[in-house]
């Protein structure tokens, strides 16, 4: 009996797949190739259209404002022609599942402070395909809402930045799930990304720089992977906000400087791991609140102003086979009381030998200097930075610690960098 229903279960998924397959032949086969040249032939044939039809657009401009979508077709650019908003407004919304747009151009799109008007937008739709197009001087470039299972795939996305409140985010994901961002290119924006409840999806080989804000900015949006990214001289960096379940690898994070900028901000993140990341020039590579239960492990920190920032509110986090060269401080914190573990990280600031030659520092290091604790309480201090004074304090506190937190510290020093990591 159990074979039994064990083969019918089998040949109903067979059976199933095999059904799909003729749906889709058969598809194929009546649908229509439409050529359009000019706005009224593209108009006509979006109204007169039927599920599974292309419409092929030959270059030129089209001055299209409001454009909607609401049937299964194919939207595909000849010679890249340009779709024009004239800044009126929204270019073209989605409201179908199974679309594809590729290989256009979208221009001047309107802006408003009461409508998020963008140059592609997706509403409630699924298995949604925006491939290769361009869009430029957009209020919002790409924006998906309550969707899922759509690809955004090798599109170029530039703003004209004028302030933080007239200026759109270049892509805008809200309420998604299992969504594929891949090998898009955003500057001159708000945030160059911005996901807010998205779950499931995957963020890859994007180029994120010169936004106004952030170069990624998400909140609320659980098990999602962001691998291979660049974020570079983004305003403030990028901010990851109220999230659990995150996998950050692979990417680079350099340039953000400024009074709040920092390579990455994780305010309330839980069970999370950031690996194999590089963070590099920024006033702060990475800083903590509420943190708890995340990994950060084998990431390069380099000529950052202080690498990490680990708020007293962050709890059982691991660091674990990082470097960290040239940097003004390695670690600082506004507590003296932190419970989390640091081990086997390479400081170039380490000034500790290794008689039995195993790799391993034969003490401990502290992170955390004593100046940087004074610049913690008197910001004014700074001055007094690389001073023989700050250099006198510190070493005091070596030898006599009372101000730093005594359990902040790394008690398997490596005594050489870290060669081998994979890297971006």
């Amino acid at each position: 009996m159990h074979f039994q229903k064990t083969y019918h279960l089998y040949f109903k998924s067979v059976l199933l797949k095999v059904l799909l397959l003729i749906c889709l032949v058969v598809s194929n086969i009546f649908a229509k190739k439409i050529n359009v040249k000019n706005k009224s032939e593209l108009l006509k044939a979006i109204q007169e259209c039927s599920d599974g039809d292309i419409i092929m657009v030959s270059k030129g401009r089209y001055e299209i404002n409001n454009l909607t979508i609401n049937k299964s077709i194919q939207l595909l650019g000849i010679g890249l022609p340009i779709f024009d908003g004239k800044n009126k407004g929204e270019i073209l919304a989605i409201k179908a599942s199974n679309v594809i747009i590729k290989d256009l151009r979208f221009e001047h799109v309107g802006v408003t402070s009461s409508i998020d008007w963008a140059a592609i937008k997706v509403i409630e739709a699924s298995n949604v395909q925006i491939i290769e197009n361009q869009i430029f001087d957009s209020f919002f470039g790409i924006y998906l809402s309550a969707s899922q299972n759509c690809l955004i795939k090798n599109n170029q996305i530039k703003g004209s930045p004028q302030n933080e409140q007239n200026t759109g985010n270049g892509f805008h994901a809200w309420k998604c799930d299992k969504i594929r961002v891949e090998n898009n290119t955003v500057e001159g924006h708000r945030d160059g990304f911005y996901f807010e409840f998205v779950t499931n999806s995957e963020v890859t080989n994007n180029l994120s720089f010169h936004n106004i804000r952030y170069g990624l900015h998400f909140m609320f949006s659980h098990k999602n992977n962001y691998s291979y990214n660049t974020f570079d001289n983004n305003g403030a960096g990028v901010a990851v906000m109220y999230t659990k379940m995150v996998t950050m690898k692979h990417n680079v994070f350099k340039n953000n400087w400024g009074s709040s900028s920092y390579g990455i901000l994780l305010k309330d993140i839980t069970d999370s791991e950031m690996e194999n990341n590089v963070f590099e020039n920024n006033t702060m590579g990475i800083l903590m609140e509420g943190c708890n239960r995340f990994v950060i492990k084998q990431n390069d920190f380099t000529k950052n102003g202080v690498a990490i920032r680990m708020q007293a509110n962050c709890e059982s986090n691991e660091l674990t086979e990082n470097n960290f060269k040239n940097n003004t401080f390695d670690m600082a914190t506004n507590g003296t009381v932190v419970s989390n573990t640091l081990n086997n990280n390479y400081w170039d600031k380490y000034d500790g030998y290794d008689l039995n030659k195993d790799g391993i520092g034969d003490y401990a290091y502290r992170p955390i200097s004593l100046f940087s604790t004074l610049i913690e309480r008197m910001p004014q201090t700074m001055m007094l930075l690389r001073s023989f004074t700050a250099t006198l304090l510190d070493k005091i506190e070596k030898v006599l610690p009372s101000f730093t937190p005594e359990n902040l510290k790394d008690i398997n020093p490596k005594m050489n960098p870290f060669l081998n990591f994979e890297r971006a």
